[in-house]
């Protein structure tokens, strides 16, 4: 996820980051859902990044 909020590009639209709470809590209020089970959705989905 980019460092500067304002540079987004298509990537970021499509996905959440269990890692920003900010993304969580709005996923979670934007489809009526609670923060644990956007947690559990993201976590079988959850894409991992080596450096």
């Amino acid at each position: 996820m980019a460092d500067d909020k304002n540079k987004r590009d298509v990537r970021d639209r499509n996905r959440v980051s269990a890692d920003e709470d900010y993304e969580v809590e709005y996923f979670a209020r934007e489809n009526g859902v609670t923060i644990e089970q956007v947690r559990e959705l993201i976590k079988p989905t959850a894409t991992i990044v080596k450096p």
